[in-house]
């Protein structure tokens, strides 16, 4: 029994132990199973993190790739900028030549009509062999003859075809061909015709013949403007030329682009104001320089003695804000002069401004306008348009009283003139003085009431009477105009040309009387107003004209503040922001004796605002190693808004080291009213450190 039970017992235990193992092998295998899963998921999740990480990376490259290409086309740009006038040089000179077309034409072409059509050849119209009987072979003889027949005639018919759609289309081909040779003779007549003409001197052919060169160099990169008005004066074989320049915005604003991973974005930095504003001077030179080198190299005929130039910008004037033509640079070179230079390697402000003795605005970035030499307009003595009403003519004005109108027109202008006695007077008109400091002096004034061209002999007078009278400038004011010889002498020295239109203009800028006769006007030359006229009539401006001794070159500025910050980037008003938003802020022209000024509306100011601070930093391109030590004698003159002086502010002198310095402040009272508060806090490190410590971020 004990035997039977273990052996049931054994067969039990066996089995059980069976299932045990079934369930530790399945509980095995689901661990395994989940160790798989588990580890497969481990690699997919890896697998999608390296193509996540292979994506970003790929999409951080093409960024950080994209960025790259746009700073190397900026560097591209600014050294296509940089070498213009040396690539441009190496462009080939115009010639009249290069206008007239080849008289060869596109040869007659029919193509398929050209070949004949193919005649039948007899031999391969042959009859079929093996007929059984005579018959049967006569038969496919006669229809072998008919097939030959059939097929040459089919050929004559159309041979004949071909032949009248080839002399239809010789025809068509004939009647183009003449019209065109007729248009291309026409042509080189008229390119004959005006290389005859400008080879005379006919001023309508001069121009017409140097516009085509200027717009025909291939000196010139693209961007660049191509407009121009022109006059050629044949008696002194001189080319005025007005020559539109680029904007300051060709120079890009950016300096380099960077991309920033975290923010995934973007980021310029700013070229610094200082580069920019240098490179676009330069540009302009190397510009004017260009014109001059393309018009010299395209004188084939010999018939330019001198070229006037004068560079202006199409732009909004900062004075009246109305779209004009804003001179910046001038220059007047004989050939002589102009033709020993290396261009290639020259410094082009340095070659324009020492080389030519020519001008180039000192901040074209704020479209500060020069005056021209000579313009289109004064050649050949056009008139000037009245006024209306009881202008008086100046031709007819007696000589007394015209020179009486010309001291009272330098009075106007803020200086201290007398007319001198009839005699004994040295050859001087009216004397005046001009109480700039620096630019001021003793000015001798000449008088000429002519209708012809004054005489160079007259300006060559003129400065003998300067030198005799020890005086700072000399002035020849006539009712006529001047040549190119006059110009060119008065180039460089201590003299100005005032000419019959460029009176008027003043005359009546200043609230004065004067026509020339009854002729019409021709275009009074660009300068800028001496103050800018606000549209809105019902608010009460002033202007702050600030002056100060030595010859130091300073950016003036004001900064619209809330306590001691700014209230935005916009309201920092400076040579790159010429106004507020609002406007209640402006840089405007400076009056005589100012050398600056802005033009502040106190009650149109934000309401949050203040504080108005005044501040001046040197200009590091036109005095690089400057510090304000030469800022001496300063002052604010406090004006209306006609002009009227109502008091001035003193203001504390610049120390040496410094770079800026903070002029003062106008602070506003619980009243209402404004007070000045003098400044005195320099900073050597100039402007940037000021508007800094104002609130403003510099990048």
């Amino acid at each position: 029994m004990s035997r039977r039970s273990g052996g049931l017992v054994g067969i039990w235990a066996e089995a059980q132990r069976q299932q045990q193992r079934q369930v530790e092998a399945q509980q095995r295998a689901r661990v395994q199973q989940q160790r798989n899963a588990d580890r497969q998921q481990r690699a997919y999740e890896r697998d999608l993190a390296r193509s996540r990480r292979e994506q970003q990376a790929a999409y951080r490259q093409h960024r950080e790739a994209d960025a790259q290409r746009r700073t190397r086309e900026l560097d591209a740009r600014v050294e296509e900028l940089r070498t213009l006038l040396a690539a441009g040089c190496r462009a080939p000179a115009f010639r009249l030549g290069a206008l007239a077309r080849s008289e060869e034409l596109e040869p007659f072409t029919p193509g398929q009509l050209a070949y004949p059509v193919a005649v039948p050849d007899p031999n391969q119209y042959q009859a079929a062999q093996g007929g059984w009987t005579a018959n049967r072979r006569a038969q496919a003889q006669q229809e072998a003859r008919n097939r030959y027949e059939r097929d040459w005639h089919a050929a004559q018919a159309a041979e004949a075809r071909r032949q009248q759609q080839l002399a239809a289309y010789r025809q068509q081909y004939d009647e183009w061909a003449a019209v065109r040779l007729a248009e291309i003779r026409g042509h080189n007549a008229g390119i004959a015709q005006l290389a005859g003409a400008v080879r005379d001197g006919d001023p309508e052919a001069a121009v017409e013949y140097f516009s085509a060169a200027l717009y025909a160099s291939a000196g010139w990169p693209e961007g660049l403007p191509r407009r121009l008005t022109a006059a050629y004066d044949a008696p002194a074989r001189q080319l005025v030329v007005n020559w539109e320049l680029p904007k300051y915005d060709i120079v890009p604003e950016a300096k380099l682009v960077r991309y920033m991973p975290g923010a995934d974005q973007d980021k310029e930095t700013a070229r610094p104001v200082a580069q920019r504003r240098e490179l676009y001077r330069d540009v302009l030179a190397q510009c004017v320089l260009l014109a001059l080198r393309d018009l010299f190299a395209a004188d084939e005929f010999a018939v330019l003695e001198s070229v006037a130039l004068n560079g202006f910008v199409d732009d909004h004037d900062p004075a009246t804000g109305q779209r004009a033509e804003i001179f910046v640079a001038t220059v007047m070179a004989t050939r002589t002069s102009f033709a020993p230079l290396n261009l290639e390697q020259v410094s082009a402000v340095d070659c324009l401004a020492d080389g030519l003795r020519g001008q180039l605005s000192p901040r074209p970035d704020q479209r500060t306008a020069i005056r021209p030499y000579r313009l289109p307009g004064d050649v050949g003595g056009a008139g000037v348009v009245s006024h209306g009403g009881e202008e008086p003519d100046l031709y007819e004005m007696d000589p007394i009283a015209f020179e009486s109108l010309v001291a009272d027109l330098f009075r106007a202008m803020g200086m201290d003139a007398v007319t001198t006695q009839r005699s004994n007077d040295g050859g001087v008109d009216v004397q005046a003085e001009d109480p700039a400091p620096i630019r001021g002096g003793k000015i001798v004034v000449q008088v000429k009431r002519y209708r012809n061209t004054v005489p160079p002999s007259a300006v060559r007078d003129l400065y003998g009477t300067v030198q005799d009278a020890g005086a700072n400038k000399g002035v020849l004011v006539t009712t006529s105009g001047f040549g190119p010889g006059s110009h060119t002498f008065a180039n460089g020295k201590p003299l100005e040309l005032i000419a019959g239109a460029e009176l008027v203009d003043l005359l009546h800028r200043h609230g004065l009387s004067g026509r020339l006769g009854g002729a019409a006007p021709s275009a009074p030359p660009q300068r800028p107003a001496p103050a800018e006229t606000d549209d809105d009539s019902s608010r009460d401006d002033n202007v702050l004209g600030m002056s100060w001794s030595g010859s130091v070159a300073l950016d003036v500025c004001a900064l619209v503040c809330q306590g001691s910050r700014v209230l935005s980037d916009d309201h920092f008003v400076f040579f790159n922001n010429p106004q507020t938003p609002d406007g209640s802020v402006r840089s405007v022209t400076a009056l005589v004796p100012d050398k600056a000024a802005l033009r502040v509306a106190f009650d149109a100011l934000p309401e949050q605002a203040d504080r108005l601070v005044l501040a001046a930093a040197i200009d590091p391109v036109m005095n690089p190693e400057a510090d304000l030590s030469g800022f001496t004698d300063a002052f604010v003159r406090l004006l209306s808004s006609d002009g009227e002086e109502l008091g001035r502010l003193e203001v504390s002198d610049g120390r040496r080291g410094e770079t800026a310095l903070v002029l003062g402040s106008f602070r506003r009272r619980a009243s209402g009213d404004w007070d000045f508060v003098i400044g005195g806090k320099g900073y050597p490190g100039g402007l940037e450190a000021l508007v800094q410590e104002h609130g403003i971020e510099v990048s």
